[in-house]
C-alpha cells in the first residue's frame, strides 16, 4: 500500500476490498495505537475489518514488532522453549498448556510461559491458575529470570511485560470476539524463546502463525486437535506443523500410534481456577484423571522436541520425550518441581 494511503480510512477500506496490507502498514497502525492516537472506534474497525479479510503472517508480523519494540526485554540464559494457545478454541478444556509446562520443566528443560487473560471468554486460563497457585503476577524481568533459573520454570504476565497492550485493552473486551491480538501473543514472549509448542484454534490460522514462526526462525511446532483443541489432542487427530531452519511441513498425528488411550472432550473439561489447581495437584500427586494424564503428558513431550526437532524422525522423538515426561511425572519429579515453582514465589 501507498504511504499516502497509511491512514485509518485507508488502512480500513483496503482490508474491506479484500486487499493484504504489508508489515509496514500494520506496523504503522500499531505504532497509532501505542502513541494512544486513535480512536476506540477506528481499533474496533480495523481489528474486525482485519480479522473478516483474514489476517496474513506479514501482517501479523508488523503489529508484533511495535509490541515487542515496547515490550520490557526478559534475558534467561540457556535454550528454554514456551508453551502457549491462542485459546479461543471453546471447549472448556482445563488449562493443558500451564499443565504442560510444569511436566515439561520436570524433566529438566527450562520453559518460560507467556500468557495474558483472556479477553474473548469468559473462562477462567493460565492466569488464573497461575494465580490460583499462589504465583505472583508482578515479577520483574530479573525476578522471572531468576525464577527460571531456580525453578526451570517462569510465568511471564503479558500485561507486566507488554504494557503497549493496555491501550487496545477495553476494545477487545468489548467486541468480545476473538481478533488479531488472540493469535499474537505466540510472537510477543519478551523472554524471546527459539523453541515453542503454539497450539491454534482457528484451523485457518494454523498455517498463518507457522509462516510467521519460520520467518522468525524459530523452532516450533504449531498444533490444533481435529476436535477443535488448541493443543495436540488425545480424542482424535492433530494437525501438526514442524517448523525448523526457515521451512514448515505439515503432517497428520494420531496419538494412537503412541499407544494413548483415545478420549473424549467432555474428560478434559475442566472448572474454576481452584477446581483447576486441584486437577493439577491431582495429576502431579498420581491420582488425577488418565484422561488429563495422557494430554498433559503428549504436550509436555511435543514441547521437549522442538529443543532439537526432528522433522524427518518426528514420532519416533516424540515417543521417546513422552517416556521422558511420563519417567518425571511417575518418579515425582514433576510434583517436586511444582513444589518448588510455589516456594520460590513466595
Amino acid at each position: 500500500m501507498a504511504t499516502a494511503l497509511r491512514t485509518w480510512s485507508g488502512l480500513i477500506t483496503a482490508l474491506l476490498n479484500g486487499s493484504d496490507l504489508t508489515m509496514a502498514d500494520t506496523s504503522w497502525a500499531m505504532d497509532q495505537v501505542v502513541l494512544g492516537d486513535v480512536s476506540p472506534a477506528q481499533i474496533a474497525g480495523f481489528l474486525i475489518a482485519l480479522r473478516a479479510k483474514g489476517e496474513t503472517a506479514d501482517e501479523l508480523l508488523g503489529l508484533a514488532s511495535v509490541l515487542r519494540s515496547h515490550a520490557t526485554p526478559v534475558r534467561i540464559d540457556g535454550p528454554f522453549v514456551d508453551i502457549v494457545g491462542t485459546g479461543g478454541d471453546r471447549t472448556g478444556a482445563i488449562n493443558l498448556s500451564t499443565m504442560a509446562a510444569v511436566v515439561a520443566a520436570s524433566t529438566g528443560v527450562t520453559v518460560v510461559k507467556h500468557g495474558g487473560r483472556a479477553a474473548s471468554s469468559s473462562a477462567g486460563g493460565s492466569v488464573d491458575l497461575v494465580e490460583q497457585l499462589g504465583v505472583p503476577l508482578d515479577l520483574s524481568a530479573a525476578e522471572a529470570a531468576r525464577m527460571a533459573a531456580t525453578t526451570g520454570l517462569a510465568y511471564l504476565f503479558a500485561p507486566r511485560f507488554n504494557p503497549a497492550l493496555r491501550h487496545a485493552a477495553v476494545v477487545r473486551r468489548e467486541l468480545a470476539v476473538p481478533t488479531a491480538f488472540n493469535v499474537l501473543a505466540p510472537l510477543l514472549n519478551p523472554a524471546d524463546p527459539q523453541h515453542q509448542l503454539v497450539g491454534v484454534a482457528n484451523p485457518r490460522m494454523v498455517p498463518v502463525i507457522a509462516q510467521a514462526l519460520c520467518q522468525q526462525g524459530k523452532s516450533a511446532l504449531v498444533a490444533r486437535g481435529d476436535d477443535g483443541l488448541d493443543k495436540l489432542t488425545t480424542t482424535t487427530f492433530s494437525r501438526l506443523w514442524l517448523i525448523r531452519d526457515g521451512t514448515a511441513r505439515e503432517t497428520v498425528f494420531d496419538p494412537r500410534g503412541l499407544g494413548l488411550r483415545p478420549t473424549t472432550l467432555p474428560a478434559l473439561r475442566g472448572g474454576d481456577a481452584a477446581c483447576n489447581a486441584r486437577a493439577l495437584e491431582a495429576l502431579v500427586n498420581g491420582s488425577g484423571s488418565s484422561s488429563i494424564r495422557d494430554v498433559v503428558l503428549l504436550n509436555a513431550a511435543a514441547a521437549l522436541t522442538t529443543l532439537d526437532l526432528q522433522t524427518d524422525n518426528f514420532l519416533d522423538q516424540l515417543a521417546d520425550c513422552l517416556d521422558q515426561c511420563r519417567a518425571a511425572l511417575d518418579s515425582g519429579r514433576t510434583a517436586a518441581t511444582l513444589a518448588s515453582w510455589i516456594g520460590a514465589s513466595h
